[in-house]
């Protein structure tokens, strides 16, 4: 048997190809640079041979095989065009198109949508076979996701994305033949299943049967009201990710461009989710160092992901006395923004409005949650998706990249390098430690760059040494491999003492509203996050000036009785 050391030489399209055994025609056609065209493919994803667009034919065999399927060996010929082969694509196609509703000009992924690149891509320009099914309504689940399953091509990616990748199992196949389709158990609501509302399932669609639930036309309203005082936050993870939609390599750094476009819009104030980040390092990591003080519930885990607080409440109730009671930074930002700073700016909360633009779908359902509510008023009113922000600029006519860089605006808007991390896996716990480390010790760190916390990979470990004490971290990236770590810690056999946990693979730069993209995207926006970080004249979430000054004016002190009551919360098992 072959192994991934032994290479394989192999022509495609008389092109010599040499790879690794084991790889996919598919991959090796990449790596030649010849496109197979597919539609069930994801780089992110396992192998599922669903769609059968990738067929090629092989030592001039009559029976075509899957490219994304089948792995090369040693001497093969592949053909990947042809006539014949173009005209079974074409009319796998064509039959894809007769069961698809012909709303395109109204679709929210028309221009990004891989069937209609196909179809583009193949000159479809009639339909050979019998129109199939119309639009159906869409269907909104609270609030946060939208499914339009007669838009549903059965290509099994938000299956593989749930159940493989997040294992969440909140939607499968159901029925056979020609009623075979994609839904939730039973045909519920997604709310009253397992979802967590992580948004895997529409980050991997390759059409739009199901996306984020979009309020862009409701921000154009309320910023059209002059009786509002509107304010936007930004969250790190989208300044290496909005320049995408507007033709910028992955991973380019946005934020002065971003914040002049979003005073083009008509935003009152634009202010930085990294000030509420630092805020939450000084909440949590007092936390933190209270439990080790004295003997509170240990390993403490992180609480800013909403994805990951929806999965802990469905799948693990018993433990979330070891959640951190802190909010995340949105929410805490929300509950500053309609308190300190309305007092400041002496506006009545009611008058205040608050906008998210955030990475991620599954914050749409956080700030709508009964405790992220004061007297029923949310602490949030609105939360745009990155690339629910790049579809408004662009229907204002905003060229981003055109504008000159503008700054943050003051009182909520400072940002030091221990906020920014926060977009990219390990970068709470790091940004943690920064300050944590000096709070107990009086003295800096040798460095803060904790390398080894960083990076892709799904579960990291390290430890810190710490007057007395060896603290022992884990870092944690989607919720399959959350899992694996929950019923470890259930089991007893974890031997840590702080865990960071994000829903996403990558974390935050890799949420389910940034555009789409595979991981390679993904780990440039963690490159750039990093550059970010080392730029910034500020790196400790203890030295944010404005984090110091709220404190001084009105929070008083980490884990005072208001910050307990405005930053704070608590969870609840959620019963299925």
């Amino acid at each position: 048997m072959s192994t991934q050391k032994e290479l394989v030489n192999l022509t495609i399209d008389g092109i010599a190809v040499t790879v690794p055994a084991g790889t996919t025609i598919l991959e090796a056609a990449r790596r030649a640079n010849v496109n197979i065209p597919t539609l069930c493919d994801h780089p992110d994803l396992g192998r599922r041979a669903v769609c059968r667009l990738c067929v090629v034919e092989c030592n001039g065999g009559r029976k075509l095989k899957a490219a994304c399927a089948n792995e090369v060996w040693e001497g093969a010929n592949v053909v990947t065009d042809n006539p014949r082969i173009r005209q079974i694509r074409r009319t796998i196609l064509e039959l894809i198109l007769a069961d698809h509703p012909k709303d395109c000009l109204s679709c929210v992924r028309n221009g990004s949508c891989e069937l209609q690149a196909l179809a583009e891509r193949f000159g479809i320009r009639k339909h050979v076979f019998k129109v199939g099914i119309p639009a159906q309504e869409p269907l909104l689940h609270s609030g946060t996701l939208v499914r339009q399953m007669s838009k549903c091509v059965k290509c099994g990616r938000c299956i593989a994305a749930c159940r493989e990748v997040q294992q969440v199992h909140a939607i499968n196949s159901v029925s056979r033949s020609l009623s075979y389709a994609l839904g939730t158990p039973y045909n519920t609501m997604l709310g009253d299943g397992t979802c967590t509302f992580c948004g895997r399932c529409a980050s991997v669609c390759p059409v739009g049967a199901i996306y984020e639930n979009d309020q862009v036309n409701d921000i154009f309203d309320i910023l059209a009201d002059p009786e509002n005082h509107v304010v936007v936050q930004t969250a790190p993870a989208v300044r290496v990710a909005l320049g995408e939609a507007f033709g910028l390599p992955a991973g380019s750094i946005s934020t002065g461009k971003m914040v002049a476009a979003l005073k083009r819009l008509g935003f009152s104030k634009v202010f930085d989710t990294d000030f509420a980040a630092d805020l939450t390092i000084m909440e949590e990591g007092h936390e933190f160092l209270d439990r080790l003080k004295n003997d509170g519930k240990l390993p403490m885990i992180t609480s800013c992901c909403p994805g990951w607080i929806n999965f802990a409440e469905t799948f693990f109730p018993d433990l979330l006395d070891h959640l951190s009671s802190c909010k995340s930074p949105q929410q805490m930002f929300g509950a500053v923004a309609k308190t300190y700073y309305a007092e400041k700016l002496g506006i009545a909360r009611e008058k205040i409005r608050v906008v998210s633009i955030m990475p991620c779908t599954a914050k749409k359902f956080e700030r709508a949650r009964p405790e992220m509510k004061e007297n029923n008023d949310p602490d949030v009113d609105f939360v745009l998706t990155t690339r629910e922000l790049a579809r408004m600029l662009k229907a204002a006519g905003i060229e981003m990249n055109n504008l000159p860089e503008a700054e943050f605006d003051r009182i909520m808007g400072e940002s030091t390098g221990a906020g920014v991390i926060f977009g990219a896996s390990g970068g709470v716990m790091e940004a943690a430690l920064r300050t944590v480390y000096e709070v107990v010790t009086g003295a800096e760190l040798p460095s803060l760059d904790f390398e080894d916390l960083r990076g892709y990979h799904g579960v990291k470990y390290s430890k810190v040494e710490l007057p007395g004490r060896t603290v022992k971290l884990a870092v944690v990236n989607s919720l399959g491999n959350a899992r694996a770590l929950m019923q470890d810690l259930r089991a007893g056999k974890t031997d840590v003492d702080f865990i960071e946990v994000m829903a996403c693979p990558g974390g935050c730069v890799g949420g389910a509203g940034q555009p789409y993209g595979s991981s390679a995207k993904v780990k440039e926006r963690i490159k750039g996050i990093y550059i970010e970080d080392k730029n910034l004249p500020l790196r400790k979430s203890h030295q944010n000036s404005e984090v110091q000054t709220l404190y001084r004016e009105f929070l008083g002190e980490p884990l005072s009785e208001r910050a307990h009551h405005l930053l704070h919360t608590h969870y609840h098992p959620r019963h299925k």
